[in-house]
């Protein structure tokens, strides 16, 4: 029964950073649509502070043992190439 539960929280842990990375590159797509272009100050001050939250929520998990560290990097790493096929789609056209 606790391994079951340990597992729960783990699932849980890892949607709820998938989620997070998921808003973070929606908001992103909404800038680069709407409002700002990719080398805006602002863009890159959101993009920093969203990317910086998402990490040290990464190394919380990490820590209490809800997420492996592979798995944080990989979903850092996922986000990452999301964002720079987004930038280079953008800025071609």
């Amino acid at each position: 029964m606790a391994s079951e539960i340990v597992v729960n929280h783990r699932e849980k842990a890892l949607a709820l950073l998938k989620r997070d990375a998921d808003k973070i590159l929606k908001l992103i797509q909404v800038q680069m649509d709407n409002l700002t272009m990719p080398q805006c100050p602002l863009y890159e001050e959101v993009l920093d502070t969203q990317m910086f939250g998402l990490s040290r929520e990464i190394d919380f998990a990490v820590r209490l043992g809800l997420v492996e560290e592979q798995e944080g990097k990989e979903l850092l790493y996922r986000l990452e190439r999301e964002l720079s096929a987004l930038h280079e789609a953008f800025t071609k056209k």
